[in-house]
């Protein structure tokens, strides 16, 4: 076990996953299996091996289908959770300021609740010699969403949302890919993320996301966001019916499929 490694983490997982109905009709999109593993468990049983001890989980849509398979315990974790009951008309970063109790109490890994990764992904966050870091790839053009610039020593230095394949020039600059994996500090999270959220909360500005808040941080609070190069791994953000599928091929001969049983889990 790393014993270097955050003793909490935070999930994201109060998203309505509209792109991936009729799948999430019953379900939420943390539920959804990869290869008969769920997204959610798929997480938890990671961070339960680095070492992580407490998960706070902020749900939102079908709350209860998430409550009822991760329990007050999942395996050697703790879970929490925090409740948004306005998910279908907010961004992530108010479901993270939700859980602005949980990013007081000491250095925590923050996740979405649509990232389907291997363990190793979080150890490349543990080892990585800055205190606050983000995993990412090199953006190709299989992929669309959040992408990064990266100064020369290897930090972040801006967002660049809603990119694409035509984003993707020769002489342009070198893009990666968020993996929506994070390891933060305590000091960062007290003097600049927290406060940074009451003041984006506190404007109105309810639909921010996360990607916005980080970028907004880089560009005007001075945040030192380090970049674990996560090349090679194996991850899928799972946003539609064609991403699932996608996620499948990718772990079906890279992972056991791992399906935690009732009597795995302490309720």
């Amino acid at each position: 076990m790393v014993t270097d490694a955050p003793k909490n983490a935070i999930i994201l997982a109060a998203g309505c996953g509209s792109r991936l109905r009729p799948l999430t009709d019953l379900r939420p999109k943390p539920l959804i299996e990869v290869n008969g593993t769920s997204i959610l468990h798929n997480a938890l049983r990671n961070l339960e091996t680095v070492g992580v001890e407490e998960v706070t989980i902020v749900v939102g849509y079908r709350k209860d289908a998430i409550q009822y398979a991760c329990g007050s315990r999942f395996g050697g974790l703790r879970i929490k959770y925090v409740e948004s009951t306005v998910f279908d008309r907010t961004g992530s970063a108010y479901s993270l300021w939700l859980a602005r109790d949980a990013l007081l109490s000491g250095d925590c890994f923050l996740l979405e609740g649509d990232v389907f990764f291997e363990e190793d992904a979080l150890r490349y966050l543990i080892i990585c010699r800055s205190t606050d870091v983000a995993a990412v790839v090199p953006f190709d053009d299989s992929m669309e969403g959040s992408a990064v610039l990266l100064s020369q020593n290897g930090f972040i230095s801006g967002f660049r949302l809603k990119q694409t394949a035509s984003n993707l020039v020769a002489d342009g600059p070198k893009l990666f890919k968020t993996m929506n994996l994070l390891r933060l500090s305590a000091p960062t999270l007290k003097a600049t993320i927290v406060p940074t959220l009451d003041d984006i909360i506190a404007a109105g500005a309810r639909q921010t996301y996360t990607e916005e808040l980080f970028g907004y941080l880089i560009e005007r609070r001075g945040l030192q966001l380090a970049a674990a190069r996560c090349d090679g791994l194996s991850w899928y953000e799972i946003d539609n019916a064609e991403d699932l599928q996608i996620a499948e091929r990718i772990f079906r001969n890279r992972m056991n499929a791992y399906t935690p049983t009732r009597d795995s889990q302490t309720r």
